[in-house]
């Protein structure tokens, strides 16, 4: 049985654990709150532009881009978000366990055609464990989402495959659902999807008229597009990761208190059994006493 001494050390210990993880829960959610904002603003926005990118580019017969050419696939890009610490419950296991899964689908194209851009350092730290070489350390940016360094990355990989030195560019982070739900998505960056002739006849036929000509405009708008949907991409994982982060930190919190409860009723019982062992020792020797 554990001594008093010991017992206090422990909740000691634990009321000190306790301060840390509610000031964590409390910085993730005030984080949280941020990174929300901007992308209240920001996911209608790039939502709509989407939509009518997709509206326009399939309401074209004749329309073409090189960023939807689907070829045989020799070499592939995997985009990777998590964060830069752990204490985030199974945020980061999660991509990281998605990284395995798809790495292996892969594997027959070779290591060395298999490129990954890890953005987080734990991604990072997995996918070198794993045998590979990152091209780019994208750590800095992890935590805070910069429409400049995304826009720069997509436009080198869209650069890469407009030359055929990749083939296939995917993504894999979280998106943000609610504070106690993030869905993990793999999804397709490049090529592009089209629609095939038999769904362009379901969607209704846009009336406008477009200056210059349209594929002028969509070989400015699906870069645009591109661009966008990785920046609002980043900022959607990071809020995965904060609101991850926040309940992680809050069921720490609260097992810390359940956790003093235990140790200070273990405490209280001790102390008392203690004073009844010396008052019985007091009582026993005045007993003893000759008269």
């Amino acid at each position: 049985m554990p001594s008093l001494k010991e017992i206090k050390t422990r909740i000691q210990s634990v009321r000190s654990t306790r301060k840390i993880t509610s000031a964590m829960m409390m910085i993730a959610s005030s984080k949280l709150r941020k990174i929300q904002k901007i992308i209240e603003n920001l996911y209608p926005y790039q939502q709509k532009l989407q939509q009518l990118m997709e509206l326009f580019v399939n309401s074209q017969d004749n329309l073409v881009s090189p960023f939807a050419e689907r070829r045989q696939i020799k070499r592939v890009a995997l985009i990777l978000f998590s964060s830069n610490t752990s204490l985030a419950g199974r945020f980061n296991e999660n991509v990281i366990s998605q990284l395995k899964v798809t790495v292996n689908e892969y594997l027959p194209l070779g290591k060395e055609n298999i490129h990954i851009y890890a953005i987080g350092d734990k991604v990072y730290e997995a996918a070198r464990k794993l045998g590979f070489e990152t091209p780019n350390n994208f750590c800095h940016i992890a935590d805070k989402p910069s429409y400049e360094a995304t826009r720069q990355l997509a436009s080198d990989l869209m650069e890469l495959f407009l030359n055929k030195k990749i083939d296939k560019v995917e993504l894999i982070y979280h998106h943000y659902k609610s504070k106690g739900t993030q869905e993990l998505l793999r999804e397709t960056f490049l090529p592009i999807t089209l629609m095939t002739e038999d769904e362009r006849w379901k969607i209704p036929q846009p009336d406008y008229i477009v200056e210059p000509d349209p594929q002028t405009i969509m070989d400015q708008l699906i870069p645009k597009v591109l661009k966008l949907k990785l920046y609002t991409i980043h900022a959607d994982s990071v809020s995965s990761e904060y609101a991850a982060r926040t309940i992680a930190m809050q069921t720490a919190t609260d097992n810390a208190e359940d956790l003093l409860d235990e140790l200070t009723l273990q405490y209280n019982k001790l102390r008392q059994q203690s004073i009844t062992n010396e008052l019985l020792d007091i009582i026993g020797g005045s007993f003893g006493k000759p008269g």
